[in-house]
């Protein structure tokens, strides 16, 4: 039984960082395509990045160059490090796995089993 669980998140000041955890159980995370998304109050919910089974990543627009997903296969658990964050990053953040080698789509329609997620909130 695939199942995800992040952990990490917290309250920053703008420009603080944060390391997100999602812990995989069910499955080797080496195998499949793995994303972290995210949504806001009142928003849609939002792809950050992917990662697919060879770590090749892509991420969104948004993000330029201020996240990083990275993974440890001994540990079975994919990271997003989180720099320089600001107000509008503010939001619940979820894992995902799209039980493919390579992700189907950047959007999150393409992942088939979530964590709970974990929330982020950036201060002024």
């Amino acid at each position: 039984q695939v199942r995800l669980v992040e952990s990490g998140g917290g309250s920053v000041q703008t420009g603080g960082s944060l390391r997100l955890s999602c812990v995989a159980s069910g499955y080797s995370i080496s195998t499949y395509c793995m994303g972290w998304f995210r949504q806001a109050p009142g928003k849609e919910r939002e792809t950050v990045g992917i990662m697919n089974s060879e770590g090749k990543t892509r991420y969104a627009e948004f993000v330029e160059g201020r996240f990083t997903i990275s993974r440890v296969n001994a540990q079975n658990t994919l990271y997003l490090e989180l720099s320089s964050l600001l107000p509008e990053d503010t939001a619940m953040y979820y894992c995902a796995t799209a039980p493919l080698r390579y992700c189907p789509s950047f959007a999150s329609d393409g992942f088939r089993y979530w964590g709970q997620g974990t929330q982020v909130t950036v201060s002024s």
